[in-house]
């Protein structure tokens, strides 16, 4: 009964095992049978008229970021070479 066990358990590990090798070698977003909530045009599961804390914090770091490189865009120095 314990080697029923036993081998049972290692399979299930060695399927997770392939699954998570797998995972790693695509580097595909995990996803459900239909395509996930991407595929539906959602950026959220929630309905909420809020973002929840998280959201809000990566849109703040979104914003900054735009920020940063449009001044690095304006700030930048155009170089030309002369041609002899």
């Amino acid at each position: 009964m314990i080697e029923v066990i036993f081998v049972t358990f290692l399979i299930m590990l060695t399927v997770i095992f392939i699954m998570a090798i797998g995972y790693i070698v695509q580097r595909k977003k995990i996803k459900g049978s239909c395509g996930g909530i991407a595929d539906l045009g959602l950026e959220k599961v929630c309905d909420c008229e809020e973002p929840c804390d998280k959201r809000k914090e990566l849109l703040k770091r979104l914003e900054e970021q735009t920020r940063e490189e449009k001044k690095l865009r304006e700030n930048q120095i155009q170089v030309t070479t002369l041609e002899p």
